[in-house]
């Protein structure tokens, strides 16, 4: 009795183990960008109807910081989120060359359905077309890094 115990308890620690989240590998990293950006993220040829005003930009950064900011800070480069390097995958900078370098029908729809099994949420049926895709326009023009500060929430 005291060995099935025993092999029941390692059995279960081995387990909570393997379960750990730990940071992707280069590869790994390399490989999931390459199929997101060419066989799971659809909506490639699809343009952003709005006009790239300073109208839309200002709606753009409203509508994200409605939504984005507790994950992608206000700047959209996780400036002041606690947590944004410790998720498995990390939570990306928005300004980063593989965020810029998807479509503008892609990024639409990473905001409509998210990323699968990353922490990103869809927010279709939460935000409007308009406010999505003034969000992409946004996203085309990101301040610079730490200029717009730390989202409120975390400063308490």
């Amino acid at each position: 009795m005291r060995r099935l115990l025993t092999a029941s308890a390692a059995i279960f620690l081995a387990g909570l183990a393997g379960c750990k989240a730990t940071p992707p590998g280069k590869l790994e990293t390399k490989t999931m960008t390459f199929i997101k950006h060419h066989i799971t993220i659809g909506n490639k040829n699809e343009k952003d109807p709005l006009p790239d005003t300073p109208e839309t930009r200002a709606d753009g950064k409203e509508a994200f910081g409605h939504y984005c900011v507790a994950c992608h800070g206000m700047d959209g480069q996780n400036t002041g989120v606690p947590f944004g390097g410790n998720m498995s995958p990390p939570v990306p900078s928005l300004a980063s060359k593989t965020v810029q370098s998807y479509t503008d029908g892609q990024l639409k729809r990473i905001l409509d359905y998210g990323i699968k099994p990353s922490g990103m949420p869809g927010s279709k049926g939460i935000l409007s077309d308009d406010e999505l895709w003034s969000i992409v326009i946004y996203l085309r023009h990101l301040p610079p890094k730490g200029s717009q500060g730390v989202p409120e929430m975390y400063t308490h």
